[in-house]
């Protein structure tokens, strides 16, 4: 193995590292946070009695489905590493990576401080929360933040699962943008370039799906934080979308 290589594999190792030691340090803040409570000290801001969201909140609905959006995109992003040697492409995939396992790990580090379960109910649907939440407008005016972006996702029908959406789960893809079993075993196989093209297009798929279901938090989750973290979701992909437009184009190939 030549020292290169042996430097990438530290350098992925690394950052795995990184994810992980975050994704604890959310929970023992959680932790810490419920003896706080329990021993009668409550910290400053808990203080504010913010409201715990309910089980079939859009709050919860997007925490539970992101956390999942989000781990297929890492696992995506793991995969491509060992099936190319492009510098730009394996810089992306790493940076994806990072993030998402981040965000994953405050979605359900949310979730368990709130004490919701991290999986739906049985036969609830996923993404059901846009469609059961899409009417309420009690979220808004809080920050300034309007309802606007709704009227972008009206045309996206296929986009939304849930009742009356036109999606349909199919082949392991559970929510809209998510890659199938069959893909998944194509990315597997697939080297080189092959594979280069293969990621960029299954994650700009994701990135789309993702995308929608960010700006159906930012209009209805009621957790500020969370909104802010669903806002910066959309602006990040959206930027992310066009850079692998750009690469997928140096590589003579288009988004599907």
């Amino acid at each position: 193995m030549t020292a290169a290589r042996r430097t990438r594999r530290t350098q992925w190792a690394a950052g795995s590292a990184v994810a992980l030691a975050l994704l604890f340090a959310g929970a023992a803040s959680v932790a810490a946070a419920r003896g706080d409570a329990a021993d009668g000290k409550q910290p400053q801001a808990a203080s504010a009695a913010v409201r715990v969201p309910a089980a079939d909140s859009a709050d919860a609905g997007f925490a539970r489905d992101m956390a999942v959006h989000h781990q297929q995109a890492v696992e995506m992003s793991f995969l491509v590493r060992d099936r190319t040697q492009d510098e730009e492409v394996r810089r992306f995939a790493y940076d994806i990576a990072n993030t998402q396992a981040n965000q994953r790990g405050m979605l359900l580090g949310w979730l368990d401080l709130w004490e919701l379960p991290k999986v739906a109910a049985a036969g609830q649907e996923p993404m059901a929360w846009m469609a059961t939440h899409g009417d309420h407008d009690e979220h808004s005016g809080g920050d300034g933040h309007d309802m606007a972006g709704m009227d972008d996702m009206a045309g996206m029908g296929d986009m939304a699962a849930g009742p009356g959406s036109g999606f349909t789960a199919h082949d392991g893809a559970l929510m809209p943008g998510m890659a199938t079993r069959t893909e998944l075993d194509r990315l597997r196989k697939a080297h080189g370039k092959q594979a280069e093209i293969l990621y960029l297009q299954l994650m700009t798929d994701h990135h789309k799906g993702g995308v929608v279901m960010a700006r159906g938090c930012a209009e209805l989750c009621t957790v500020k934080a969370e909104r802010r973290l669903a806002r910066g979701m959309v602006e990040a992909q959206q930027s992310e979308l066009d850079a692998m437009a750009q690469m997928l184009a140096a590589r003579g190939a288009e988004p599907r």
